[in-house]
């Protein structure tokens, strides 16, 4: 009877075996079927392989639960295959052909198996049966000599904790307060997740919060104690329902060097071969030793050390093959100066011959013969060494190296021992990597995401220039410069220097600044530029010979800037490469990143590097275009501003504008004041329709048409009748205009006179002496509107202390919800003014329309005040 089932189906890619192996471990684990995991994760590789990699085309597996075990079938869509009879065994060619081993394997191992075809699939399936035992046996292990028995404390606590089904705590036992510090009242209710330390159990991708779902689960992880201290425990997990019929979940718990006290051992078939001294026949476990560390960088480090202790070696080394398998990149090492070498990559065809390649074993007896074979071992002192390569589904993944400072040390045997060993960690080695690029490549997603919504959230050149620098330091490299490009004829300019420590800073960019910049080549990726490394070694040789009196100067004068010459040194003195900022087919600049010395980048962080560049690039490129613009927008703008205002006699002119929108220096408002004639000055301030360049532009036509037709000695009528013909001229774009003209004459009494025209306009404002306030001319049509217009001009007489005040309508419509400044509340500003020049007079109405209202202002405002003195 089928008691559950679970499917899932592989694309056909190598990495997919690695996929389906963990599907079927974490679906057994969670039925409760440990005993019988480890066949069916190996059958069901070979089975994948046979799909995806030699068939070539999607796998499918199902898992079926029964209650005496599990049948397991992976179907490929490709039945042409020829599929050996069961039964004859010949047929399946040599055990050291790849193809067909697992079939080979179905029929040493499976209690059943066999082969189905439909038209479109071809499926293998196989059954595994638990083992038969006695009732209330689980396990057992061998008998043991006193002296080999895992060595406990005077008494072995075991911390009984149960989880209810939503994961809370609801009993705590003696020994888990004595194991933690909490109380039961301190924890009962809590989540066991908040306790948990480690969110991933070792060699799994099973976290706690799953396992406790599970019906039965064993294995590591950490409990934070009461003091904050971590305890490391081990676990054994079992799922049960209680009087209610609610599930929950038993979890006993012991330190973990205690682990066997609930560890079940592993099973091993009983024969007269088992080890004496009791240790696990596994090969992955004897080779790197339980439990096996649950990061990458732990279980490479773990391998070289036993890879060196098993050869009697003085150093041993483990590199790791990039996606491409051109490289090995170191990533482990032990006798060898593992910082000086970390990161570092190297060929995989080193040279021609069998022995060139990092793809076969190798044993080079004296490197002192054949300088150069390994070139990770130049100036180390090592003269023998064995390599081997790792390797997974045929698929070169690193290499694996002993060495020795005695020529001779090694031969075949060594190196066949050495390949048994990599044959048995490859697939682990492989399986961290690529978890670890997994989460790196989540992390470089997350970063991206971020680092393009930092760039596109600016338009400013020199914030874009730190935002690229702050971006990649530390996260990416120790320190980094950007260089950029002006034009094609320009040489890079070094434009940013960023350290993590500051007070590198100084000293690298003066560094820089003596080398010569790296060449623009628009190629994309990351390039080695060695010309820092080499000028911070010639800087530091320098600063050791004065620090000894070698330069025939006082050591005094120079000891002073030594420390900081070779920490500078130091900084620089690692890998640098540059990547190429291109944008629209240019190369606009160059990012350059550093590593203090003899450090090298990670493959992972340059491809990151990279796709950082080329956001920073259009980021970097999208600033200068908006200054550019900007700066071009600004002085067109201010072009059509008047160029200053005439000195008159007897009369005080002040005028304050300000244009609505950001980065706007003009706008729909304008205003001028220029001299006509002998004695006569014309003044006008004006409204265009609107805001914005297409004000602007009629602007810029009303105020030079307005000088031009004045100073032809037209009436002040005749110039705004021609200014609206003009206007009306512009046809579509065409926009209807207020203006107030008038023409100015000071007089010998020390009055003046002026002749006003106000064509739609707010109306001019007199302010006498004796503080009244009086319009200064009638409205009359506007402009830009009507084809025949009939204009007059009237004449106005301001007596000395007058002051005649002239706005926009973006002043007196200045709101504040329902309310309006308008022209009484201008008025009445206007009454305090009495005395006051004529800048006085415009900023007190400024301030006074500021205040009106909290809001900015939503339109261009201009005022023109002139006091005849």
């Amino acid at each position: 009877m089928i008691t559950a089932r679970a499917a899932a189906s592989f694309e056909p890619v190598g990495r997919s075996v690695a996929t389906a192996r963990a599907f079927v471990r974490d679906t057994l684990q969670g039925w409760g079927f440990a005993d019988i995991v480890d066949d069916a994760v190996v059958l069901t590789s070979e089975l994948v392989t046979n799909a995806v990699v030699h068939a070539g085309t999607h796998a499918d597996v199902l898992c079926l639960r029964s209650e005496d075990g599990v049948r397991i079938e992976v179907g490929d869509r490709y039945p042409e295959r020829e599929i050996p009879l069961q039964g004859s065994p010949a047929t399946m060619g040599s055990p050291d052909r790849e193809g067909g081993r697992g079939l080979q394997l179905c029929a040493a191992i499976a209690t059943r198996w066999g082969v189905e075809y439909t038209p479109t699939h071809k499926q293998v399936w196989f059954q595994l049966d638990l083992p038969d035992r006695p009732v209330g046996t689980r396990a057992a292990g061998p008998s043991l000599p006193p002296d080999l028995l895992p060595l406990a404390d005077s008494r072995v606590r075991v911390a009984v904790v149960q989880i209810d089904r939503s994961g809370a705590i609801s009993s705590w036992n003696e020994d888990a307060e004595e194991l933690f510090g909490y109380t039961a009242d301190q924890v009962t209710g809590k989540p066991l997740t908040d306790l948990a330390a480690w969110p991933h159990t070792p060699g799994t991708g099973t976290g706690i919060a799953e396992a406790l779902q599970l019906s039965r689960w064993e294995g590591s992880y950490g409990i934070r104690g009461a003091t904050g201290r971590v305890t490391p425990v081990y676990a054994s997990h079992l799922r049960v329902r209680d009087t209610d019929g609610e599930p929950s979940t038993v979890c006993l718990l012991v330190r973990d060097h205690e682990r066997a006290v609930l560890q079940t051992p592993s099973r091993h078939p009983a024969s007269d071969t088992a080890p004496a001294d009791g240790q696990s026949a596994d090969p992955f476990e004897v080779f790197i030793g339980s439990p096996a560390p649950d990061d990458l960088d732990g279980l490479l480090q773990r391998t070289v050390e036993r890879a060196r202790d098993m050869l009697d070696g003085d150093s041993a080394f483990l590199l790791l093959a990039t996606d491409d398998e051109t490289e090995l990149e170191v990533r482990a090492s032990t006798g060898l100066p593992s910082a000086r070498q970390r990161f570092a990559r190297v060929p995989v065809e080193a040279g021609p011959g069998r022995y060139g390649s990092a793809r076969m074993p190798a044993v080079h007896e004296d490197l002192l013969a054949v300088p150069g074979a390994v070139p990770l071992l130049n100036n180390t002192g090592m003269r023998s060494v064995v390599t081997v390569p790792l390797k997974v589904e045929g698929r070169l993944t690193g290499s694996l190296g002993v060495a020795a400072e005695s020529p001779g040390r090694y031969s075949n045997e060594e190196a066949l021992r050495l390949q048994f060993a990599a044959d048995r960690i490859a697939l682990a080695v492989e399986s961290a990597r690529l978890g670890e690029l997994e989460r790196l490549r989540r992390g470089s997603l997350s970063f991206l995401v971020e680092a393009s919504d930092l760039l596109a959230g600016t338009l400013d050149r020199d914030q874009t220039l730190a935002l690229m620098a702050q971006m990649t330091v530390p996260t990416l490299a120790t320190w980094c410069a950007v260089y950029t490009i002006a034009d094609q004829a320009s040489e890079p300019y070094l434009s940013y220097v960023l350290h993590e420590d500051e007070e590198l800073i100084d000293g690298i960019k003066s560094l820089l600044s003596k080398v010569s910049p790296p060449d623009p080549v628009p190629t994309p990726g990351a390039r080695i530029w060695a010309a820092p490394a080499a000028a911070a070694h010639d800087s530091a040789l320098r600063s050791s010979m004065r620090s000894l009196g070698l330069s025939g100067s006082p050591t005094h004068q120079v000891s002073s800037g030594i420390g900081p010459t070779l920490a500078t040194a130091a900084a620089v003195g690692g890998e640098t490469v540059v990547l190429p900022l291109v944008a629209r087919n240019r190369v606009i600049g160059m990012l350059t990143l550093g590593k203090p010395t003899d450090e090298h980048f990670r493959q992972e962080i340059l491809e990151l590097a990279e796709d950082l560049s080329r956001r920073a690039a259009l980021a970097l490129d999208n600033a200068r275009l908006y200054s550019e613009r900007t700066a071009i927008s600004q002085s067109l703008q201010r072009s059509l501003l008047p160029p200053g205002l005439p000195d008159i006699d007897g009369v005080e002119v002040d005028v304050i504008y300000r244009a609505a929108g950001e980065g706007n220096e003009v706008g729909g408002d304008f205003y001028d004041v220029f001299p006509i004639s002998d004695g006569a000055y014309g003044f006008a301030i004006g409204d265009v329709c609107g805001t914005g360049p297409h004000a602007a532009a009629v602007t810029g036509l009303a105020r030079h048409a307005l000088r031009l037709l004045a100073r032809e000695g037209l009436s002040g009528p005749a110039v705004l009748e021609r200014l609206n013909s003009a206007i009306l001229d512009e046809g579509d774009r065409s926009r209807f205009l207020t203006l107030l003209y008038g023409e100015m004459r000071p007089q010998a009494d020390g009055s003046a006179e002026l002749k006003v025209v106000c064509a739609g306009h707010p109306l001019p404002l007199r302010l006498r002496q004796d503080g009244t306030v009086e319009p200064a001319a009638e409205p009359q049509p506007l402009l830009g509107v009507m084809d025949d217009l009939e204009l007059y001009e009237q004449t106005v007489i301001l007596d000395p202390g007058d002051v005649l005040l002239c706005v926009t309508d973006g002043v007196t419509e200045r709101r504040e919800g329902t309310r309006m400044l308008g022209d009484d509340g201008l008025a009445d500003v206007l009454t305090t003014c009495t005395g006051l020049t004529a800048g006085a007079v415009a900023a007190r109405i400024m301030r006074a329309v500021e205040r009106f209202a909290s809001d900015a202002p939503s339109d261009d405002m201009a005022i023109l005040a002139m006091r005849v003195a």
